[in-house]
């Protein structure tokens, strides 16, 4: 039985392969430019990911968070540490956030599972 989170993963892949076909310049140099953002630079890419996390909790993407999450469990963060950074975007956010943060918990719930069948 396959998990929201993997069909996340399966379905993002596939349609950004889908989309890269489309060979338009404009829509390949934001993919770069949004690929480029979270190379290391003067901030560490650990914590890139997770600014990413706050700002896409903000923004109230539960796509987006899923992405964050995935990349900031995959860097190491600590459960303290992901819910520390989701408790600055709730107050930044405010209450509309809630079912965002809910979404949240739900998928860091899921990946550590995942993490501890590995």
């Amino acid at each position: 039985m396959s998990t929201s989170l993997e069909e996340f993963r399966s379905y993002r892949s596939r349609m950004n392969e889908r989309i890269l076909q489309i060979d338009h310049l404009g829509i390949k140099r934001f993919f770069n430019l949004d690929t480029a953002a979270y190379r290391e630079g003067v901030l560490d890419g650990k914590t890139k990911e997770l600014l990413g996390l706050v700002a896409s909790s903000v923004l109230r993407c539960n796509d987006c968070i899923d992405y964050h999450l995935i990349q900031c469990v995959e860097a190491g963060w600590k459960d303290e540490e992901l819910y520390d950074a989701l408790n600055v975007a709730l107050i930044v956010g405010g209450s509309i956030v809630i079912p965002h943060l809910r979404h949240a918990v739900e998928t860091i719930d899921t990946l550590r599972a995942e993490q501890s069948k590995q």
